[in-house]
């Protein structure tokens, strides 16, 4: 599971000059803590360039309660998949902090990329690692418990956003519970006695927002199973010995 796009960036995988020249297709805007900055299933077309911030994508579910599917951030393009299919949105784009972007139209952004093959190899390249995290979502949630998703979410957001401090690894995202609970398909008092157990095992520490990891090597494992609540090894026997 992942969260997080390509180790480097769109915006930063380009030229510099044409890094500056797409900026200069558009507009910037600048987006406060909770704004929508796409909405799902709107017929808008317009990307968004990320300059600074973070953002939450997600999806709504049939239940009412939304799915996150990746947080993106500064570097990061966002809007791309109905400017190149001209579809409506798939997804929606929240501010989770305050943002810094340039909104680029869906025409401008086309030309973009028609001009220059290296920027369109970037986008499907793009679009299929995001496809691929996809398959990798939709077997997790299939096949793994919720601790061992959580811990994996955690892993990741420490090894990603995470700030060393004398008491372990600060999460600087600020995701509360129900978006950590959003983010790995689960409830959000199934993902508050997950915490509870890793706290419990001085796995993890809690704060109003705030999560600092003091054991990664035991979250490491929870998330691969290769270890029980408590920090035990799992039982790597085959199934019925």
């Amino acid at each position: 599971m992942s969260l997080f796009g390509q180790d480097r960036s769109f915006l930063h995988a380009l030229p510099a000059a044409d890094r500056r020249s797409l900026i200069a297709e558009g507009a910037r805007r600048v987006y406060e803590p909770g704004e929508v900055m796409i909405r799902e299933r709107d017929t808008t077309a317009y990307v968004l360039a990320l300059l600074s911030g973070w953002s939450v994508v997600s999806v709504g579910t049939e239940r009412g309660s939304r799915l996150i599917l990746a947080l993106r951030g500064a570097g990061e393009v966002v809007g791309d998949l109905a400017a190149v299919d001209r579809r409506p949105r798939s997804a929606s784009v929240t501010a989770l902090g305050r943002v810094e972007a340039v909104a680029i139209s869906g025409d401008r952004f086309r030309g973009f990329l028609a001009a220059r093959p290296h920027a369109t190899s970037l986008i499907m390249r793009q679009l299929a690692t995001r496809l691929r995290s996809a398959d990798v979502e939709r077997r997790a949630l299939a096949s793994e418990t919720v601790l061992q998703r959580l811990a994996a979410r955690l892993v990741e957001l420490a090894e990603r956003a995470g700030r060393r401090a004398e008491a372990g690894t600060v999460l600087e995202l600020p995701l509360p519970q129900h978006d950590l609970a959003a983010a790995i398909g689960a409830t959000r008092e199934a993902v508050a006695k997950a915490l509870r157990l890793l706290r419990e095992q001085d796995v993890v520490r809690t704060a109003n927002r705030t999560v600092i990891v003091i054991d990664m090597r035991v979250l490491v494992l929870l998330a691969e199973g290769r270890a029980r609540p408590g920090g035990e090894p799992a039982d790597e026997s085959p199934p019925g010995v």
